[in-house]
C-alpha cells in the first residue's frame, strides 16, 4: 500500500453500525483512524477486534459537546455520530436533534481549526415521503417538520444546512452524502430497523410484522457498498461537495423483503400484519446517476446475498444465546417486533 498517503481520520459515531465497518475499511487502507463514540447507540463489540491495531485509537465522547482534548492531528472527518433507527432515534428525540445539530457543529469547528476535509452522512431521510420517484438531489423533499420522525428528519437537514454555510462562510472543505436504507453485519438485534428485525424474528420462528399493507418500498444497500461510496466521495475533488444520494436502487415492497428473508433464512414461520406507522413514506428509491458519474460507483452487492450474509451473521450472533452464553451488550435488546422501514 505504498502508493497510499496515510493520513488521520476521524470518525464520530465510529463504533456504531456503519462507523466500524468503516473503520476497518480506512485501517484496511494503511490510515490511522481515530474512533469517537459515546456508546450511546454505538457497542464496544464493534471495536473490539480493533483495539489492539497500532493505527486505532478510540476517544470516548459525546459529539454534542466541544473536544477538550482533540487529536493532535485531523486529516479527515467522517461525521457519523447519530442514532440512525427510529425505535432508537424516537426514544429521545430532543437528544436526537442535539447529536444532529451540536455534533455537526462541533465537528465543523474541529475541521475548520485543522484545515481537514469533513463529510456529513446524511439521510434519504431528508426527502421525507417524497412525491417525487425515484429522488434526484435536486429534490428538496416532503417532510413534516413536526411529525414524530421529524428529529431525525429535519435534524440531518439542518445539519445539511450547516455544512454548506461553513463552506461558503469559511472555506471548509466538505462533503454531503445521503445514505439510503443500508444493512448488514453488526447490526444490533433490537435495532428496530426492518432486514435486521425481519432476520431476528425469522430465526426465532417468529412471524415477520409487516405493518399497514406491505406494499411500502425501500431499496436496501449493503454495509460494504456505502463504505467503498463514503471513501470515494471523501476523495473526490474539493470543488465537488455534493450532496450525492449512496444506495442500491433496486426497489422492492415490504412484502417481497419479508418473503426473501423467510426464504434464506429456511424459516417458515410467516407474516403477521399490523397497523401502519405514524408518517411512515409509501416509497423510497435512490436515483444513482450522480454518484455513478462522480464516484464511478455503483452497488455490488445483490439483495439475496447481502441478506445472506445478514442472516448468517444474525444466526451467529443468536445460537449462542440459545445455547445458554450469556448475552453480551450487543444482543442486550430484544427483538421488539416495532420497527420502521428505514
Amino acid at each position: 500500500m505504498s502508493h497510499v498517503k496515510s493520513q488521520t481520520i476521524l470518525v464520530t459515531g465510529g463504533a456504531g453500525f456503519l462507523g466500524s465497518h468503516l473503520c476497518v475499511r480506512l485501517l484496511g487502507l494503511g490510515h490511522r483512524v481515530v474512533c469517537l463514540d459515546d456508546f450511546s447507540t454505538g457497542s464496544r463489540d464493534n471495536i473490539e477486534a480493533l483495539l489492539s491495531h497500532p493505527g486505532f485509537s478510540l476517544l470516548e465522547h459525546d459529539v454534542t459537546l466541544p473536544l477538550a482534548d482533540e487529536p493532535a492531528e485531523v486529516d479527515l472527518i467522517y461525521n457519523l455520530a447519530c442514532p440512525a433507527s427510529p425505535l432508537h432515534y424516537q426514544r429521545d428525540p430532543v437528544r436526537t436533534t442535539r447529536t444532529i445539530v451540536l455534533g455537526a457543529l462541533n465537528m465543523l469547528e474541529l475541521a475548520r481549526r485543522r484545515r481537514a476535509r469533513i463529510l456529513q452522512a446524511s439521510t434519504s431521510e431528508v426527502y421525507g415521503d417524497p412525491e417525487v420517484h425515484p429522488q434526484t438531489e435536486n429534490y428538496c423533499g416532503h417532510v413534516n417538520p413536526i411529525g414524530i420522525r421529524a428529529c431525525y428528519d429535519e435534524g440531518k437537514r439542518c445539519a445539511e444546512s450547516i455544512f454548506v454555510d461553513y463552506h461558503r462562510q469559511y472555506g471548509v472543505q466538505i462533503k454531503i452524502v445521503r445514505i439510503f436504507n443500508t444493512y448488514g453485519p453488526r447490526m444490533q438485534v433490537g435495532d428496530g430497523r426492518v432486514v435486521s428485525n425481519f432476520i431476528v424474528q425469522a430465526l426465532r420462528g417468529e412471524p415477520l410484522s409487516v405493518f399497514g399493507s406491505g406494499e411500502q418500498t425501500r431499496s436496501f444497500c449493503h454495509v460494504s457498498d456505502l463504505v467503498d461510496a463514503m471513501i470515494r466521495m471523501m476523495n473526490t475533488e474539493a470543488g465537488f461537495i455534493g450532496p450525492v444520494n449512496i444506495g442500491n436502487p433496486v426497489e422492492v415492497t415490504m412484502i417481497e423483503l419479508a418473503a426473501r428473508v423467510l426464504r434464506l433464512s429456511g424459516s417458515g414461520s410467516g407474516m403477521v400484519y399490523l397497523p401502519a406507522l405514524a408518517d411512515d413514506p409509501a416509497r423510497r428509491q435512490p436515483d444513482i446517476s450522480l454518484a455513478m458519474q462522480r464516484l464511478g460507483w455503483q452497488p455490488l452487492v445483490g439483495l439475496d446475498e447481502g441478506i445472506a450474509d445478514t442472516v448468517a451473521w444474525f444466526r451467529s450472533v443468536l445460537e449462542p444465546v440459545s445455547a445458554g452464553v450469556p448475552e453480551s451488550p450487543y444482543r442486550a435488546t430484544p427483538a421488539s417486533g416495532i420497527h420502521a422501514w428505514n
